[in-house]
């Protein structure tokens, strides 16, 4: 066994460190890296994490990165870390077999593999291994900025998968070639692969950036979730231009209070992480953050209300979506038009359009490729996804109560006798303070609510339900309201109920997973998707769906 602690010494073995409990990596099959990487030596690597490297291992080539056993190739660097259940040195042997050169690891990790049978190939000890495994990878690839793809970022609470498919769509328009990392899919040329979080692994991420520049790709959007950051997912990547949406109560259960999340958001605003930026100050969070970012800063608003440099001066209805104008500095004027329906819509597209121009394109360009083609009326997978126009039936990802507050505004038929009936849940393990809330305001926007399941994780289903429902009915009873409160489950049945209960000018709104095709209860993925529920239910009343060849009959 070949193992350099940072003095180039070897510790000698020590017990294991307890174990915990999650499985080791999240698996997967697509290849996010280039097809050819230059080989790095490992002195280098060595160098760059403080890790004295004696003797021949110093001329061993490293020519790509993993977290994962499963996914090694010959030649990675497997960085074995701690997890929940098992620490990742207990599957270096796979990962060694799989043919890695060498192994990262923590001192827990090296005491692992001091009580198992040798190993074959050097290991490296660092103290925190999860910090360098963004810089190393982005080394390991190459894959920084000063080459393409240009690279924009979009955090927030909501919007962020629409603005990245807004952005991807209008560089196009521009003639482009774009790349995508988000929450449902990643493309970087070719086939989109199926995304398990919403933004990978950094090894993952930068291996991607790599992959797009050898496609030639002229420039990636990313979404860039709070989890993200706090799990260092985007280590190492210096994103051109990074945008923010909104922030509104989510994701608790990682960062326990409102101004934690907004810090943990702000740190993509900061000169490591960002050249400059574009902020949203609709919200008090987005003013906030154009106060305090450490890069340039243009600001964007939706009202008058909220002076920036670019402003929404005037919307009008157009079908489902809105036409716009977008005003901005030195009495520029732009007229965009987004064929997605709610006001949200409106945000999105117009932070797309600043964000563009941000990174580099004049007004006129811009305005020339919004007239040439219709880029904001671009199909987004499980956002505000139309499956059927009579009923208008809608699946949308709304899955906290400012994200379903809005959906629901959003799809409400101006007719009078027009019923809106609106199906949800909410996770389990999740912040659990929202469900009430969500249950009120389901109350107060809807005619009739379908509270069902989401996801439960290991939660009780049951008791998820309830907590929605006694924030529904408590609104209802309180405030009067004259909704229909209904407790439906599974949610497959929930769906099938609410088309049952639809007249053709009424509404259905299945709100909280929209992409999402696996149900999670209980460490089991179930088969389900809400567009399929949605269309074979509506086609059994023989309502005429839309037909959509991203929705699997």
């Amino acid at each position: 066994m070949s193992e350099f602690n940072a003095s180039g010494q070897r510790p000698a073995p020590q017990e294991a460190a307890p174990q915990g409990a999650a499985p080791h990596g999240t698996g997967g099959q697509a290849r996010f890296r280039p097809s050819a990487v230059e080989a790095v030596q490992l002195e280098s690597i060595g160098d760059a994490v403080g890790v004295v490297i004696p003797g021949a291992s110093a001329d061993v080539a490293v020519t790509g990165i993993s977290l994962n056993s499963r996914t090694v190739e010959p030649g990675d660097l497997y960085v074995a870390l701690p997890g929940a259940v098992r620490h990742g040195a207990d599957f270096a042997a796979q990962a060694i077999e799989a043919g890695a050169a060498a192994v990262l690891t923590d001192d827990a990790g090296a005491r692992l593999l001091a009580l198992s049978s040798d190993t074959s190939v050097p290991v490296l000890v660092v103290d925190a291994p999860r910090n360098v495994v963004g810089p190393l990878s982005a080394m390991i690839y190459r894959s920084g900025q000063d080459t393409a793809p240009q690279l924009f970022g979009v955090t927030g609470t909501n919007g962020k998968t629409t603005t990245t498919y807004f952005i991807t769509s209008l560089l196009r328009s521009l003639g482009k070639r774009t790349g995508l990392i988000g929450t449902i899919e990643i493309l970087a040329g070719g086939d989109p692969i199926p995304s398990l979080l919403t933004t990978p692994e950094s090894p993952e991420v930068h291996g991607l950036l790599a992959l797009m520049r050898e496609k030639e790709l002229d420039a990636a959007a990313m979404e860039v979730s709070s989890h993200a950051i706090s799990y260092q997912r985007v280590d190492g990547v210096l994103f051109d231009v990074a945008g923010f949406t909104n922030l509104t109560q989510d994701h608790l259960d990682l960062h326990h209070t409102m101004d934690d999340y907004f810090a943990t958001k702000a740190e993509l605003f900061t000169p490591a992480r960002a050249r400059k930026a574009v902020v949203t100050v609709d919200d008090e969070w987005g003013r906030r953050l154009a106060g305090s970012a450490g890069v340039p800063v243009t600001t964007l608003s939706t009202s008058r209300a909220n002076p920036a440099d670019w402003t929404v001066t005037e919307t009008v209805p157009r079908g489902l979506g809105t036409e716009f104008t977008l005003s901005g500095p030195g009495g520029t004027v732009l007229a965009v038009h987004t064929g997605l329906p709610g006001s949200f819509n409106v945000a999105n597209a117009a932070l797309a359009v600043v964000m563009v121009l941000a990174g580099g394109v004049d007004a006129a360009t811009l305005q020339a490729a919004l007239d040439a083609g219709d880029p904001f009326t671009v199909a987004v997978p499980g956002r505000m996804q139309l499956v059927c126009e009579q009923p208008a039936a809608v699946v949308d990802f709304a899955h906290n109560t400012d994200a379903l507050a809005r959906a629901l505004e959003a799809v409400r038929s101006p007719e009078p006798d027009s019923r809106l009936i609106v199906v949800f849940g909410a996770t389990g393990q999740r912040d659990q303070g929202k469900r009430p809330a969500m249950g009120a305001i389901a109350a107060r926007l809807a005619d009739t609510v379908i509270i069902t399941d989401d996801d439960p994780h290991d939660e009780d289903a049951a008791a998820i339900r309830a907590d929605v429902l006694a924030g529904a009915r408590e609104a209802q009873e309180r405030e009067e309201l004259p909704c229909t409160v209904l407790e439906v489950f599974p949610r497959d049945a929930a769906i099938q109920r609410a088309v049952e209960l639809a007249r053709p000018h009424d509404t259905i709104l299945v709100a909280g997973r929209g992409h999402e095709v696996w149900q999670e209860v209980k460490g089991v993925n179930l088969a389900l998707d809400d567009r399929v529920e949605l269309r074979s239910a509506l086609t059994a009343r023989g309502f005429n769906v839309l037909q959509d060849d991203r929705i699997e009959s």
